[in-house]
């Protein structure tokens, strides 16, 4: 079969097109024929510094979406020829990719194959930052960075959806605020103005609830435009800044929270709780209530040229490989 690897890090030509054994499914585990793979920034961060990788060489891609190959002992529920989508820790960028059967979700009727390969890591977390781990109440307002992004595409609308009162986004470009808007945001602002932009549009509150990818100083700035028993959720480092740190002298004043989430993170520890999360996230797309759009698609052999539109921090909504040909 043809896979995707890295034998050293680097820009996106380190990224070459190999042959590979198909795997076979162990005991829990299950193999699937890919369709299409999700394009994650976290893959480019992978390739670039190493990031989750264990030992080179590396296959990177961390959702896939396809048919169900052939089932390992003990899988219940699943069966060959099922079409699926699969959060999986690393490996999509491949024509037969092994998951672990407690992430791989069947799709809802009338959900395509293309589609599902956006969803894995995208819906759930989304669904997580405002409602599981955000505690999102109708009538407030949130604020998300990357809002031009698959995550942020997605949450501006569920956020609308779940009753915000005012929903706004952070976005590094003219372009992309442009874009954001047409997902459910209000007003767009741009990354070196939004304290300020934040504190005028609220009339001086702040934003009950701040989703941030970044980390570093933007988290703190993100502090400061917290209203008064406001949250913000962390869910990334996208910046590469170190790991942040808040204590008392910055949440206690006006009863402030910091929480975190990982979608893959939550895959490890607690699969079952990820699967109820995947199946409520879900459904927010086969009724409409979620539209993510898929904003550019490359072939497996041009995963680099993918790598490249993400990396280069100009590309809007979702890339996915075409894996089938």
């Amino acid at each position: 079969m043809r896979a995707v690897e890295f034998q050293e890090y680097g820009d996106p030509e380190v990224l070459k097109v190999v042959a590979a054994e198909v795997p076979e499914p162990g005991p829990g585990q299950v193999t699937i024929d890919a369709a299409y793979a999700g394009v994650n920034f976290a893959d480019v961060k992978a390739r670039a510094e190493g990031y989750r990788v264990d030992s080179l060489p590396y296959r990177p891609g961390l959702e896939v979406s396809g048919r169900i190959r052939a089932v390992g002992e003990g899988v219940t529920g699943l069966r060959p020829g099922q079409e699926v989508a699969a959060l999986v820790g690393g490996g999509a960028y491949a024509e037969v990719v092994l998951a672990d059967a407690a992430t791989v979700f069947p799709l809802p009727e009338g959900l395509d194959l293309r589609t599902a390969a956006t969803l894995p890591t995208v819906v759930p977390t989304v669904h997580a930052l405002l409602h599981e781990v955000g505690r999102l109440r109708a009538g407030e307002t949130v604020l998300v960075h990357g809002a031009a992004g698959g995550i942020g595409t997605v949450a501006g609308q569920l956020a609308r959806a779940a009753g915000a009162g005012a929903v706004y986004g952070v976005a590094s470009s003219a372009g992309k605020a442009e874009y954001a808007l047409k997902h459910g945001y209000d007003e767009v602002f741009t990354a070196d103005t939004f304290p300020e932009e934040v504190r005028r549009a609220t009339g001086g509150r702040g934003a009950d609830l701040v989703l941030d990818p970044v980390g570093g100083d933007t988290l703190r700035r993100g502090l400061d435009t917290l209203a008064v028993f406001g949250r913000l959720v962390s869910f990334g480092n996208a910046g590469g800044a170190e790991p942040w740190r808040v204590g008392q002298p910055e949440l206690y004043p006006e009863g402030r929270s910091v929480a975190g989430f990982s979608v893959l993170a939550l895959a490890r520890t607690a699969p079952d709780a990820l699967r109820a999360l995947a199946e409520r996230a879900f459904r927010t797309v086969t009724d409409g209530t979620v539209r993510l759009p898929v904003t550019a698609e490359f072939p497996l052999s041009d995963a680099a040229g993918a790598h490249r539109l993400l990396g280069g921090r100009a590309s809007t909504g979702k890339l996915v490989l075409r894996v089938a040909e």
